[in-house]
């Protein structure tokens, strides 16, 4: 990949030869797809696992999707499947079922974000895989709560943005409800799943025990997106309002400067001094409607007019010159371009640059976590479809003829 920019490696970096996260030693058999759940196992692999990714003969969906150099890696897939293995399985043939059965018995974890019904109707339940391996951790996620009225009903992001209220929140100038430009639901959950295995495996580890995990979309971004809105309906009186005033105000966004846009934010009366002094109107720090967060929180859409009004008169670069020896929160608002040549970002090297072994030259945000004495690994590029099935089967002791038959 060429890019322009400071950022740019003289040298891709090699790939890990194994694994050194904290899940080192940890295997995961990942049946899921689209966004959610592989969001959820790459987190996993990430953090060391060995995650073996059991996807259908056509493969996942996101395979197809964005640019890529080779047919089936598309870049959707690139991010969200890192650090797998693939196995590519026919689940309805009775042979590629029961492969996966026999590769639960020695797995420390199990996850599938298919609804609760297909898992069931395939043999691949709670019940069944826990029977065979007692010490199994079995995490699932669907749209709705497990045991209600909505098990078994389709959900995909955009549905539960609309159904959680969230689209209401993101609402444009007509009013009209609007979906975040993001899989946000869908990635949440995913990382809340791998949160959630996380613990249970710590449980395990202390009790010796494996156990279910069911986690629904929708009261994951709900506890997500209430936290800051339910306000009112804390105390049981949602007809006196919900929504926090500060969220939802039109001034509340990146405001115009000369030459682009910046992202402030004051929130003590102190910052807030300093920001209208700055501003060249340190009176207002005594206006009435100003002069605490009680009053700032009453007047919310007037307090943050005057950063909409008072940006605009420096440049971008100018403002944070200004602004940054008050210690008030600001920055550059980025288009997705500038992430490449943001200075942070080159400074903390973000995007790696990797040789993949069939992609070539790529680059890969980097982990987020950092661990002391078991740092997180790249040890793995992003597989092609059913690349490791011969490999995992025949861990599983599967001799060359019995593969044969279970990949068709």
């Amino acid at each position: 990949m060429t890019r322009s920019g400071p950022q740019q490696p003289k040298q891709p970096n090699a790939i890990a030869e194994r694994p050194t996260g904290p899940l080192a030693g940890v295997r995961v058999i990942d049946i899921t797809t689209v966004v959610l759940g592989p969001f959820c196992s790459q987190t996993l692999g990430d953090m060391g696992a060995d995650v073996i990714k059991v996807e259908p003969l056509q493969g996942d969906t996101t395979r197809q999707i964005g640019p890529s150099r080779t047919p089936g890696m598309g870049s959707y897939f690139a991010n969200l499947n890192r650090n797998k293995r693939s196995l590519a399985l026919d689940l309805k043939r009775p042979v590629a079922r029961q492969a996966v059965l026999r590769l639960t018995e020695t797995a420390d974890v199990f996850v599938h974000n298919m609804r609760i019904g297909a898992a069931a109707r395939l043999g691949l339940d709670y019940a069944t895989l826990s029977a065979r391996n007692p010490r199994l951790i079995y995490a699932c996620a669907s749209g709705f709560r497990k045991g209600s009225s909505r098990q078994e009903f389709p959900a995909y992001d955009d549905l539960i943005q609309g159904a959680s209220g969230v689209a209401a929140l993101n609402a444009g100038p007509d009013g009209a409800p609007r979906y975040f430009p993001t899989v946000m639901v869908d990635k949440l959950t995913g990382a809340t799943l791998a949160s959630m295995i996380g613990m249970a495996l710590f449980h395990r580890e202390r009790t010796g025990q494996g156990q279910e995990i069911h986690l629904p979309m929708m009261e994951t971004i709900l506890s997500f997106g209430l936290v800051e809105h339910l306000w009112h309906g804390t105390l049981g009186e949602p007809e006196k309002g919900v929504g926090y005033p500060r969220m939802l105000t039109p001034h509340r966004r990146p405001y115009p400067t000369k030459d682009g846009y910046i992202s402030v934010i004051a929130h003590s009366d102190a910052q807030w001094g300093k920001l209208f002094e700055a501003m060249g109107v340190p009176d207002l720090i005594d206006d009435p409607r100003f002069s605490s967060v009680p009053a700032r929180s009453r007047n919310i859409d007037a307090a943050y007019a005057t950063l909409t009004e008072g940006m605009g008169r420096r440049s971008t670069a100018e403002w944070l010159a200004l602004l940054q020896p008050f210690d008030i929160p600001c920055g550059k608002a980025n288009s997705l371009e500038d992430l490449f040549i943001d200075p942070y970002l080159v400074e903390t090297d973000y995007f790696e640059s990797y040789r993949h072994p069939v992609e070539g030259d790529v680059v890969v945000p980097a982990i987020p976590a950092r661990f002391s004495k078991s740092p997180p690994n790249l040890h793995r590029g992003w597989p092609t479809l059913g690349e490791h099935s011969r490999e995992v089967l025949g861990e599983a002791g599967y001799s060359i003829a019995d593969i044969n038959d279970i990949i068709g």
